[in-house]
């Protein structure tokens, strides 16, 4: 009995002993279930944070803008950071190896985090009592750059650690590394990899040499500090230490570290595009306007996308345009600060090859190519003229219009010179520029009309009045409207809307705009070719004939008066056109007052003009067109007939014929064969007409027996049928 209760009892405590044992399983268990799960949820917290703190938007990295002509040739970059971005297919392995070897050489192992480096880190922290290093990897690195600030705390440390473990589960090993080398700064203003590679070594990323490329990733740990240019020893001290870490970790060999380590640090300055050529500045700055207008790329963007635009400048005619406008002696006024703008277009599509915004133009500063300003009498042209030739049935160049004071409705205009012709042809009149002759066929056309036509041109006007015919606008036009208008009679009536932008890239070389050259007919060529002859005798014999240019250009003038200082002038413009381009100047004060004036007239950007021109032709081997061909199509404008002053008539007998006696009017004409002479007979009343020769400068008068008659002669224009002023009477007794 007692050996059955002993073997009872101890089969109890068996019992007893196996519950515990399966509770304390039980709990070790659930303990282990609750630190899972506690570790999976902390892990859940900190990939939940990471993406709360990662910014998707900072993934897009600042890239630096590239501004070059139709050539290649870059004249301009944008940023905020000088940044090119590159593809790690296009940098070679052993560049990419300095960098994992010296800033994170377990980084192909780690998941974003190095539990090896931090408790290093840790060490160290609590010796010294602070935050004293880092035990960042390049991920971890990253994430701080893009979504993080530089201070050293716990705080950041951790956030730091979060967006680390959500990169790493967002993007590749290689997408990391790719981001990482684009992302980081060099010193000297250069950002990532492909500009370091461009602004140290004067090449591309994908030419960089071992040594090289341990030199840019040695400057990762203090880039002012290792900088090549300012601490060359420094800079080859810790190049050699990147490339002993790459032997350690098995990259290169000890035969390739020494023979690297004995190189030259091999710095090949590239100079920077940007803000270097002053004389791109003008263009530039309409390029970027034209960005922003046409295509909706803010600067602010410009300075980040990444973007590539080609533009139309050519270099060698915007460096001839900015070299003369340096020269004083074609800018007059009574004191310093005398500016002015020029603009020069292909006239077959109306892209921009040439722009200069002022004398001194900086980046950023006004550009007078887009200021309004009162264009003068370059406006009549295209607001009276061409309208006006445009209704055929009424109008063509030799047509007679008025050329005298007039009152219209209160509007009172009068020609500079206070001299009127009375009668004068539309030809005379715009080689001549004169006003009342403008004023009067513009409130013939019609002010509506007329305005319709400058609409069509790119240059909607609020004026109501008849000062339109002078250029004296409220607000005034640009001198970029200008040329776009005057392209008109330079492209066969047609325009197309002037522009810089030849093509934009994204950041990924997609072509997001590409210029397509469009027109719209504003005349015919008819009325186009019949302007381009008047305007080629204005500069030839007209208001417009200064300077020296040899060959042919077509042009107006404009002036307008000071309104502060009797005889001084406001505004000086000279638009014209070769048969390859258009140009348009425009010379005066930004601030006209009593203080501020022109000493001189339109002679000066005509002028000047000429002498760039000139250059160009001379100095750039662009052989400019020597003169204008007709186009197909259209009929030739007679020359006009300068009628001859005809002093003096000599009278004299001759014999022959059935009338034996015959008189002989002899007079000295002119050489143009065109003109018509007409012979009058003096009568009581109306005198006679006794007859007309064509060229001819003597008139045979049949039957004069002694009869005590009187003739003159008057020189006719057969074009206009308008004669000139008669010769002195004689008789032949």
């Amino acid at each position: 009995m007692r050996s059955e209760r002993r073997n009872e009892k101890r089969n109890e405590r068996k019992k007893q002993q196996k519950n515990v044992f399966r509770q304390k399983i039980k709990w070790l268990g659930i303990a282990v279930a609750a630190v899972f799960l506690l570790l999976l949820s902390g892990y859940g917290l900190l990939i939940l944070g990471g993406k709360m703190i990662a910014n998707e938007e900072d993934l897009q990295l600042d890239l630096t803008t590239t501004i070059r002509t139709e050539n290649g040739e870059v004249i301009r970059t944008l940023y905020n950071e000088n940044r090119e971005y590159v593809s790690t297919d296009h940098i070679p392995d052993h560049v990419l190896e300095a960098f994992v070897a010296v800033e994170d050489r377990r980084f192909y192992e780690h998941q974003g985090i190095d539990l090896q480096s931090i408790s290093r880190a840790v060490y160290r922290d609590i010796l010294a009592r602070s935050k004293v290093e880092g035990g960042s990897t390049i991920t971890q690195q990253l994430s701080k750059n893009l979504f993080l600030s530089n201070d050293k705390s716990w705080t950041r440390k951790i956030k730091e650690m979060m967006a680390s473990l959500y990169l790493e589960r967002r993007l590749s090993k290689d997408e990391i590394l790719e981001l990482y080398v684009n992302q980081v700064y060099f010193g000297e203003g250069v950002y990532g990899l492909q500009k370091a590679s461009e602004y140290f070594f004067s090449k591309d990323v994908d030419e960089l040499t071992i040594s090289e490329g341990a030199l840019l990733a040695g400057l990762m740990k203090a880039p002012n500090g290792y900088s090549p240019l300012n601490h060359p020893d420094k800079a080859a001290e810790r190049r050699n230490v990147v490339l002993m870490t790459m032997e350690s970790a098995g990259f290169i060999d000890e035969e390739t570290m020494a023979a690297e380590q004995e190189k030259g640090l091999g710095i090949n300055l590239k100079e920077e595009e940007r803000g270097t050529n002053p004389w791109v500045d003008s263009y530039v700055d309409i390029a970027i306007k034209e960005a922003a207008e046409a295509h909706d790329l803010s600067f602010a963007e410009l300075q980040s996308g990444g973007y590539d635009i080609t533009v139309y400048m050519n270099e060698d005619f915007q460096q001839v345009a900015y070299q003369n406008f340096q020269e004083d002696a074609f800018f007059p006024g009574n004191t310093e600060g005398t500016e002015g703008a020029f603009v020069m277009l292909d006239k077959n599509n109306g892209h921009i090859v040439s722009a200069i915004g002022g004398r001194d133009y900086s980046f950023g500063d006004l550009n007078r190519t887009n200021v309004q300003r009162q264009p003068g009498s370059t406006f009549k042209p295209v607001a009276v003229y061409g309208p006006a030739l445009m209704q055929e049935d009424e109008y063509n160049p030799y047509t007679i219009i008025p050329d005298q004071y007039m009152d219209i409705d209160g509007y009172e205009a009068t020609n500079v010179s206070g001299e009127y012709k009375n009668n004068i042809t539309i030809y005379q009149a715009i080689v001549e520029s004169t006003n009342t002759s403008a004023v009067w066929l513009l409130n013939e056309i019609g002010i509506d009309n007329s305005k319709s036509y400058l609409e069509k041109m790119g240059m909607p006007i609020e004026d109501k009045g008849l000062s339109i015919a002078l250029g004296g606008l409220n607000k005034g036009v640009t001198p970029l409207q200008m040329a776009q208008s005057f392209q008109t009679f330079a492209n066969n009536g047609e325009m197309s809307k002037a522009t810089a932008i030849a093509e934009i890239k994204d950041r990924n070389g997609e072509i997001i705009y590409q210029s397509e050259s469009s027109s719209e007919e504003v005349f015919t060529p008819q009325v186009a070719w019949d302007m381009t002859e008047m305007l080629k005798e204005t500069v030839r014999t007209g208001t417009a004939s200064s300077g020296y240019y040899g060959k042919e250009l077509a042009g107006k003038t404009g002036t307008t008066q000071h309104p502060a200082v009797d005889g001084a002038s406001k505004d000086a413009w000279f638009v014209g056109y070769t048969p390859d381009y258009v140009t348009a100047m425009w010379m005066g004060y930004d601030r006209s007052d009593a203080e501020h004036y022109l000493t001189g007239g339109s002679s000066y950007p005509t002028s000047l003009t000429k002498k760039i021109l000139t250059d160009i032709d001379n100095q750039t081997g662009s052989g400019l067109t020597a003169s204008f061909e007709m186009p197909e199509g259209v009929e030739a404008l007679p020359e006009p007939i300068d009628l001859p002053v005809i002093e003096h008539v000599d009278a004299s007998y001759t014999f022959g014929g059935f009338a034996l006696l015959k008189g002989k009017l002899s007079w000295e004409g002119s050489t143009d064969d065109r003109v018509v002479y007409r012979i009058y007979k003096e009568e009581e009343g109306t005198d006679e007409l006794v007859g007309e020769v064509e060229g001819e400068t003597e008139f045979i008068v049949d039957d004069v027996w002694f009869r005590n008659e009187t003739y003159y002669v008057v020189p006719v224009d057969p074009i206009t049928n308008m004669e000139g002023s008669h010769s002195t009477s004689v008789s032949f007794f």
